[in-house]
């Protein structure tokens, strides 16, 4: 199956439309409102400042991986065909085999995707803390499967992934200085689709990297919790 990013939304789209199950409080249906673009400053002040709160967390109160479609691929399954630059070959029961892939956190190019990870790209740790210990678990499975906004779950390296940790911008960026812009758009808009805090150090980082990469705008992400 042909990869590319150009697929992003109809894939991941069509899998969440047919199969994740998700509650009635979760993933509303986008209004008109919520499509139109905004900068990455404005949806940063919208967000809540709030100190952290880990208390509680642990990595398995978050399932994962989730299965699809028809054809066994669970989530981290469509992320790897949906990001393939080529290929990749898939087996019996969705086996993601040789592709082309570039980590765009190292920009390293990879053809086995074991040699990838599925980052969270607001990690689940930064989740718990910042709103979602007080989740339901399915509402918790729908985040850590969430195939709704196109960057909230990407391929990357292992080792940039590991390294990357739990950490929130203002601990840790992408080694790659021109990713830099679109990760800290990418890391607002989902806090905002989330309904997820900020606290004040990260506020920070975040509003310097807003200025020095121009104040970017980006279509307003569809809520995935209501008020």
């Amino acid at each position: 199956m042909p990869g590319g990013f150009a697929r992003t939304w109809l894939l991941r789209l069509a899998a969440v439309t047919c199969t994740l199950a998700l509650p009635a409080t979760a993933i509303a249906l986008a209004s008109p409102a919520q499509a139109r673009e905004r900068s990455v400053g404005y949806l940063l002040r919208t967000l809540t400042v709030a100190a952290e709160n880990q208390a509680g967390y642990d990595r398995d109160l978050f399932p994962m991986w989730t299965v699809q479609d028809s054809r066994g691929c669970d989530t981290r399954d469509i992320v790897l065909i949906d990001e393939a630059l080529r290929g990749p070959a898939i087996g019996p029961s969705c086996a993601v085999g040789t592709g082309r892939w570039v980590s765009v956190y190292d920009e390293v190019t990879v053809t086995d995707p074991h040699l990838l990870d599925i980052d969270h790209m607001v990690p689940l740790a930064e989740a718990w803390a910042s709103g979602g210990r007080t989740w339901d678990e399915d509402t918790r499975r729908a985040y850590a499967n969430d195939l709704g906004y196109a960057r909230s779950l990407i391929a990357v390296t292992a080792s940039t992934n590991r390294s990357k940790g739990d950490q929130d911008p203002a601990e840790w960026m992408p080694p790659v200085v021109s990713y830099r812009c679109t990760y800290i758009s990418d890391w607002i808009g989902i806090k905002f689709r989330w309904r997820l805090a900020v606290d004040a150090t990260e506020r920070a980082a975040l509003r310097t990297y807003v200025t020095s990469c121009g104040n970017p705008k980006i279509t307003v992400p569809r809520r995935a919790l209501p008020r």
